[in-house]
């Protein structure tokens, strides 16, 4: 009986794992580009387990940019789909989606990078010079508009050249077709490192209550799977808390993704650590900021309410 017994206990084990194995759901989750550090949550809390934990199999696609991510979530190719705040707008415009959470808090991981021998050594340098953006009506172009605006020279003050991101814009800055670009903190860090750039001013200063980044997922999984929505939040918030306990493997993990070096990985993570949310929640005035984003770049032509932008039905996130 004893044999018995034990071989019913080895059956029902495994058989209780198989059905552990089998409750997993497969989730794909998209960020709007491969390169930005604050992006990182996703593959930090795949290699640590923890999306497994709440019992999710992620799958991450990298996409270029956040027309591309919103495009990829309307054709049901994503459930969820990591991008900027100002993004938000596309739901406006009718695309199926919706914030279900924000992230990433000021534009500290966004940085106006000038040539290592630039004669720009500050701010007020940059009235009148040409700043590369991604693309018209992106987080970079508005920003631009904003440093403008802010140091009281006009919408206009500093010129704009979208001619999309850094790749495109690094040959162009060595040429000197531009005075310098608007991009990613992480890239200037890595062109200090290698003499041919170097960080100007970070973004934060000019958007210090900002969502940079949310969390998007489909209008329809919201209402058809609340339960898996939530579950992907709390193991996507959890890796957060992870990420701000565990320093090296963050930069490992961020430095093999982004396939820059482990020094400017750890700089990355020294300074945009603390933009990183806990919880999800969207602050009122980082919203208001946004609003005014989209009607100051043309985007929207009023103010939209809160509803057609984020949902705050999952929200505060408790891992």
């Amino acid at each position: 009986m004893n044999a018995i017994f034990k071989s019913f206990l080895l059956g029902a084990t495994i058989l209780g794992f198989c059905a552990t194995a089998q409750a997993a759901d497969k989730v794909h989750a998209g960020k709007s580009v491969n390169t930005a550090w604050a992006f990182i949550p996703l593959d930090v809390g795949l290699e640590a387990g923890i999306f497994a934990k709440y019992g999710i199999d992620l799958e991450i696609s990298a996409l270029t940019g956040d027309a591309k991510l919103q495009q990829a979530l309307a054709s049901d190719s994503l459930e969820f789909g990591l991008g900027s705040g100002p993004s938000m707008a596309f739901a406006v415009k009718g695309a199926p989606v919706i914030a279900v959470a924000a992230f990433a808090a000021e534009p500290r991981n966004i940085s106006v990078v000038v040539p290592a021998d630039s004669p720009i050594k500050t701010v007020a340098d940059l009235k009148g010079k040409l700043l590369s953006v991604t693309t018209a009506g992106s987080l970079t172009d508005w920003l631009v508009h904003r440093l403008s605006v802010k140091e009281g020279w006009g919408t206009d003050g500093v010129r704009i050249a979208a001619i999309g991101g850094f790749d495109s814009a690094v040959p162009a800055m060595k040429t000197k077709q531009i005075d310098g670009m608007m991009v990613a903190t992480e890239a200037g860090y890595l062109l200090e490192e290698r003499g041919e750039g170097r960080i100007l001013v970070g973004m934060e200063k000019y958007a210090p209550k900002f969502h940079t980044h949310v969390v998007f997922s489909r209008k329809d999984l919201v209402a058809s799977n609340p339960a898996l929505v939530e579950r992907f939040l709390k193991a996507f918030f959890a890796s957060i808390d992870f990420m701000k306990a565990n320093k090296e493997k963050t930069t490992e993990v961020a430095a093999r993704v982004t396939h820059q070096t482990v020094s400017a990985m750890n700089k990355t993570y020294d300074y945009e650590i603390s933009m990183l949310e806990t919880d999800g929640h969207f602050d009122p005035e980082a919203v208001e900021v946004i609003k005014d984003s989209f009607v100051g770049m043309g985007i929207l032509t009023e103010k939209p309410a809160n509803d057609l932008l984020f949902t705050t039905r999952f929200l505060p996130v408790k891992p």
